[in-house]
């Protein structure tokens, strides 16, 4: 692991931590039923939190798999994957809020991220 790489993991995880204390100044201080936009303020904080949270740790699960070799692309496959997670939970939230939220309908959405993030990490993979 080089220095760039450990300073934009903490880098990530100190945003991370700044995400979630704005998730719980809008968990305290806003009813997410009192208006339309205070639930979607509140579900983008939280997917920003923990799409932001997962990005270093989706980077150091690959750097772990492949022996402790960092390949170049590394880290735009992990925001990715960050921004995939991120965006999942911000939808999940929002259907939660307006009552639509069903588990069939989560697992469909969860698939078809999957299958997009296979699809443009296949597509980008140059090694032998």
């Amino acid at each position: 692991m080089e220095a760039r790489d450990r300073r934009l993991s903490l880098g990530l995880f100190a945003a991370a931590g700044v995400a979630w204390i704005v998730v719980g100044a809008i968990g305290f201080l806003v009813d997410p039923f009192s208006s339309a936009m205070a639930g979607f303020l509140g579900a983008a904080a939280l997917g920003t939190a923990i799409g932001v949270n997962v990005m270093p740790l989706f980077w150091l699960a690959g750097f772990a798999r492949q022996r402790r070799i960092a390949y170049r692309g590394d880290w735009l496959k992990a925001i990715r994957r960050g921004a995939w997670v991120g965006v999942l939970v911000a939808v999940f939230v929002v259907m939660r809020l307006n009552g639509v939220f069903q588990p069939q309908i989560g697992l469909f959405l969860i698939a078809l991220a999957f299958v997009a993030e296979v699809t443009l990490t296949a597509g980008s993979t140059n090694r032998g």
